[in-house]
């Protein structure tokens, strides 16, 4: 039966225990017709074009216009799976170049344009572990929120925000660059504000304290210059909000 059909024993019995090949008559052994022999011709055919085992039962007996039909859906899946195994293998080919495993290639050029401004590599590690959550969170955004970062590079008030971060930023929070810094975000605020743009689109609230707390704790400079922001009516750091002068509170840190 296995020599004829052009398959192995073992393939000739795996095939009988799941049932695509039938309990055969025996009389000490097991007796094979010539149906069988055409049965398992047919299994090994469609096996060797590439249908799952899974799915040879419904073709067995499918009529040319169901063969076609399923054929064609088996091809689709085959399609699928040879783009995500293509996806697979430029990834890993981007990590073979070095690149973050958890980084869209879009974050990557950006960051690397900021090592091009001469920015402190532990400031574009804090970036980086950033981007790695907001890509996480908004995987279907984060190219779109890059390229407006891009952007925003093309003002000097961002060049200049950026230039701070070429040295140290272990600054004490009554460092003097602390409020220079403060009046170029205002300024870019005051912009985002007049062009509608708040930021953290598709964030929740408490992902957006998350990335806040991560800016604050960066330095005692950070969380002095939050504080001075607060004090001029911008709430938080991840989304602008403008806060009317009433309702500011007197708690603020010193």
């Amino acid at each position: 039966m296995a020599v004829y059909a052009g398959v192995t024993v073992r393939a000739v019995r795996d095939y009988r225990k799941i049932g695509l090949l039938p309990e055969p008559e025996r009389s000490g052994y097991r007796s094979y017709d010539a149906a069988a022999v055409v049965r398992l011709i047919r299994i090994r055919t469609l096996a060797d074009a590439g249908v799952p085992l899974a799915r040879v039962q419904e073709l067995l007996d499918a009529g040319p216009e169901e063969l076609a039909d399923g054929v064609q859906a088996i091809d689709k899946d085959l399609r699928a799976a040879i783009r995500r195994l293509q996806d697979t293998r430029k990834r890993l080919a981007r990590l073979a170049a070095g690149e973050q495993p958890a980084l869209p290639r879009s974050v990557v050029g950006y960051l690397d344009r900021l090592r091009g401004l001469g920015v402190e590599e532990r400031y574009i590690e804090m970036e980086r572990d950033a981007w790695i959550m907001v890509a996480a969170q908004v995987p279907h955004l984060i190219d779109i929120v890059i390229a407006k970062k891009h952007e925003q590079l093309d003002d000097p008030d961002m060049v200049k925000l950026y230039s701070f971060f070429r040295g140290a930023l272990d600054w004490p929070a009554d460092d003097p660059r602390v409020v220079e810094i403060a009046d170029i975000v205002e300024r870019l605020r005051m912009r985002a504000v007049e062009a509608g743009e708040a930021g953290a689109d598709g964030f929740d609230d408490q992902f957006v304290d998350l990335l806040d707390s991560t800016m604050v704790e960066s330095s005692p400079g950070a969380e002095r210059l939050v504080a001075i922001l607060a004090e001029r009516g911008w709430k938080g750091w991840t989304r602008i909000e403008r806060v009317p002068a009433d309702s500011l509170g007197t708690d603020l840190p010193p």
